[in-house]
């Protein structure tokens, strides 16, 4: 009878849960990586990528839109498959390793010997209302892991026009400009250029 009681309480509390949220659930968007190359020309260094750093607003899962006069606010209807740095920690990963020229690549906390680390800062990655772009910018030192020395630093910047504000296109736009810095990231982290 208490186990009974248990089950209804918590069926009770799950409807009542259930009906907070009110509205659709959001669409899940997720972010792509860059597909493999050819065949691999195996390089003798190691990379471990750390996840982004940024603002708070880009420490969530949320698409973010960025108003006239700097404002960020949330697009309804719409949310990232996971907190946004360690999705696109995630998508930098798979796309050095895509590549097929780095001896490997991983996270700080897996325990691999790197030569370098890949440090980042997400400065912006958001829907700006007043241009109608997707704009992604993100800041990379390449650090050598003995010494902490920075050995190359650069800022990607990629926009691409978003059809309408809202969630669908203003994460498949994010998408598409993530690609583009991840393309120039790549050749950059492979060749120092």
């Amino acid at each position: 009878m208490v186990r009974s009681s248990h089950i209804a309480a918590a069926a009770l509390l799950a409807a009542l849960l259930g009906g907070c949220g009110g509205g659709a659930v959001p669409l899940t968007f997720d972010l792509e990586a860059l597909p493999p190359t050819g065949r691999p020309v195996m390089a003798g260094r190691s990379i471990a990528v750390s996840e982004p750093v940024g603002i708070q607003p880009f420490e969530a899962d949320r698409i973010i839109v960025r108003e006239n006069g700097g404002a960020l606010s949330f697009l309804g209807g719409g949310q990232w498959a996971d907190r946004l740095p360690r999705l696109i920690q995630t998508r930098i990963i798979q796309s050095l390793e895509n590549s097929g020229r780095l001896r490997s690549v991983s996270r700080p906390g897996d325990k691999v010997v790197a030569d370098y680390q890949l440090i980042s800062e997400i400065r912006a990655f958001d829907v700006q209302a007043g241009t109608g772009e997707a704009v992604v910018d993100l800041s990379f030192k390449l650090v050598a892991d003995g010494t902490g020395k920075v050995t190359a630093a650069r800022i990607f910047t990629a926009r691409v026009p978003v059809a309408k504000i809202d969630a669908g296109n203003g994460a498949r736009a994010l998408d598409k400009a993530l690609v583009t810095v991840l393309a120039d990231v790549v050749r950059w982290v492979n060749t120092g250029r």
